[in-house]
């Protein structure tokens, strides 16, 4: 088997070096058909069905709710189809520049892709048949898993299962596994057996189903070694961007540490560095498409016609002037790439440290503790969550039970403040904090007075969203009283400011994860600013006009969703980040704000980038770029 694999690894390559110049042609050809043309009209589709959805979709359970509606489905049918269709197009282009006679490379290029696009009603109808399996299999499979997890974990705490993995999450794990194993398996072997089912529609001409059959007696022999050869490619595929990005940043990473702070020298390095860097991106995607077309091409002669690969090109083969135009294209492209990366740069960093329930790294979360470390650690934020006791006081609690962190079964909502406040919630977190008790949002209120701003995020029982908003509203108002009058009584300037200040609502934040909840924030507290906390967002399907600031995971966060917040006129956070590399990488993206655990960090790295020069911070963040690349 492996030396079937060495083979056909060989050939492959061979073909590659072969036809490179008709090849690269034909992929920038269809680049830019499949980028003026074919993604804009799947992103309008996206958009036009999104606007039909009627609600926002930012967690993963609410995509997930969708995804399994009828509507749903039908939607990632169409799009999954037009996906597929996108790179079977693609691969018929460059299968057909390697088996076509061989003349002008440019003029071999356009020819197959006309051919290509004329066998698309046959590749569309193909990639239908194939989606419809694959996506029965899978809701099938995620039916299955959901009806588990609501089974087994349904009645805990998704927080708590996160954080502490209970013996429930472990055997939720360990029942799904062979139901998963079932669907990898049965998938993989469809896609190994429908392999050359794309050849067999571009080149011997068959309708979907003919080529569906003849693509399963191609491959009814012989399957271990050629499902080794399609997956150990698919791999490769995988693996080649993050391999190219390490060498890229092995190889300049020394160059740039040694550049003098000189600004004019830093700025042409730059350029030259992101133009390479854009051209090998573009090689990269180029050689993941070409050999995964002419592994499909090679595998279908051998099968097909006993032939080992296409035939090589004559000596006198010459690539036009088009070819050449369109490689000198990619060079200003690439060019141009750099010039806008530069100029869209900002060489100073404002960002607002937001410490994540406190300075909760350091000290037990949400505790008074945690807000005072979070102040002295030079935080501007302080992000709490709240929820009601029994007695209707508001408190400070992330999870709805005491389980997470006490070991305490019961829950927040069932006990009273004064059997809340003599529990101990610092002696699980350390010895160091035995005796710390949980806080009450008058006391987060009045430790972080005249200091920093407090975001209080919304933790309410189901039912209970308009009677935790009211309680928390009034507390914010006895503050702002209590303020008030401080500051009348206060005996000079420095007074006054520890006194807080008294507009409480410019001071304050109001923050959730529940789209429901902002618009009752936003009907019935307009003074609050408020935050919608997002694990994502998709352009179309979230209304951006009923809060302040929207909270992303840091994950998710790229220039364009910075700009996007900045045209749309709110503040972009960036959550929960603790390392100083992906904080860095969001200050280079522009983000307003930063929730960390670690408040101390962002001080530090903060600090130290004030101390560079502008264009030591250029290189900075060039060097960001290219491990983000």
């Amino acid at each position: 088997m492996f030396h079937r694999m060495n083979s056909l690894t060989r050939d492959v390559l061979t073909s590659l070096r072969d036809h490179l110049r008709p090849l690269l042609a034909g992929h920038l050809l269809f680049t830019l058909l499949a980028s003026g043309l074919l993604i804009p009209a799947m992103a309008w589709a996206l958009t036009g069905w999104l606007s039909q959805v009627g609600q926002p979709l930012i967690t993963s359970s609410d995509a997930l709710e969708l995804l399994l509606s009828p509507g749903g489905l039908l939607w990632a049918y169409g799009a999954f189809c037009l996906i597929l269709t996108l790179l079977y197009l693609q691969q018929a282009c460059m299968i057909l520049i390697a088996l076509m006679p061989h003349g002008h490379h440019a003029r071999q290029a356009l020819v197959s892709l006309w051919l290509a696009v004329h066998r698309l009603p046959w590749l569309i109808l193909l990639s239908m048949i194939q989606v419809a399996c694959h996506l029965a299999m899978l809701t099938l499979t995620l039916f299955l898993v959901t009806q588990l997890h609501q089974a087994i974990l349904g009645d805990l705490d998704p927080y708590y299962v996160r954080r502490m993995r209970p013996p429930a999450f472990w055997y939720f794990i360990a029942t799904c596994l062979p139901l998963v194993g079932t669907w990898l398996i049965i998938a993989g072997r469809l896609l190994v057996r429908w392999w050359l089912a794309m050849p067999c529609v571009v080149l011997e001409q068959l309708r979907p189903i003919a080529a569906l059959k003849r693509s399963m007696l191609l491959t009814h022999h012989d399957l271990p070694p050629m499902a080794a050869a399609v997956f150990s490619a698919l791999g490769v595929i995988l693996l080649l961007p993050s391999l190219a990005s390490m060498a890229l940043s092995a190889l300049l990473g020394p160059l740039l540490t040694q550049l003098p702070d000189n600004n004019e020298l830093v700025i042409t390095v730059m350029l030259v560095v992101i133009s390479l860097v854009t051209l090998v991106t573009l090689a990269v995607a180029f050689a993941a498409t070409a050999v995964n077309a002419l592994l499909a091409t090679c595998l279908y002669l051998r099968r097909a016609h006993r032939q080992p690969r296409p035939t090589s090109p004559p000596a006198d083969a010459h690539p036009g002037r088009l070819a050449w135009a369109v490689e000198v294209g990619v060079i200003v492209f690439a060019l141009s790439q750099a010039i806008l990366f530069i100029d869209r740069q900002e060489l100073r960093d404002e960002v607002q440290i937001i410490a994540h329930r406190g300075s909760s790294w350091s000290a037990p979360e949400n505790s008074i503790a945690a807000i005072r470390q979070a102040l002295d650690e030079g935080a501007d934020l302080v992000e709490i969550d709240v929820r009601l006791s029994a007695d209707g006081v508001v408190v400070l609690s992330h999870d709805a039970s005491l389980n997470r962190l006490i070991g305490d079964q019961r829950r927040i909502a069932d006990l009273d403040w004064t059997t809340l406040a003599q529990l101990d919630v610092g002696s699980g977190f350390s010895h160091a904090f035995a005796g710390e008790p949980i806080a009450s949002l008058q006391q987060a209120l009045a430790t972080a007075r005249g200091r920093a701003s407090l975001i209080i995020e919304l933790k309410p029982d189901r039912g209970d969203e308009r009677r935790l908003l009211d309680a928390v509203m009034g507390e914010l108002r006895r503050e702002r009283d209590w303020r008030i009058d401080c500051r009348a009584q206060a005996a000079d300037l420095m007074a006054r400011e520890q006194c807080g200040n008294p507009r409480i609502f410019e001071d304050t934040w109001l923050a959730t994860l529940s789209y429901r909840q902002l618009v009752e924030i936003d009907r019935s507290a307009p003074e609050a600013r408020s935050i919608l906390l997002a694990e994502w967002s998709l352009p179309s399907a979230l209304p951006r006009d009923r809060f302040d600031a929207l909270g992303l995971r840091h994950s998710q966060i790229d220039h364009r969703e910075v700009e996007r917040a900045h045209q749309s006129g709110y503040q972009l956070l960036a959550w929960t980040v603790n390392q100083p590399g992906q904080m860095a990488r969001l200050l280079d993206i522009g983000v307003d704000g930063i929730i960390t655990d670690r408040p101390d960090h962002l001080t530090a790295l903060l600090d130290e980038r004030r101390q560079l020069g502008d264009g030591a911070l250029l290189l900075l963040k060039l060097r960001h770029w290219l491990a983000d690349s």
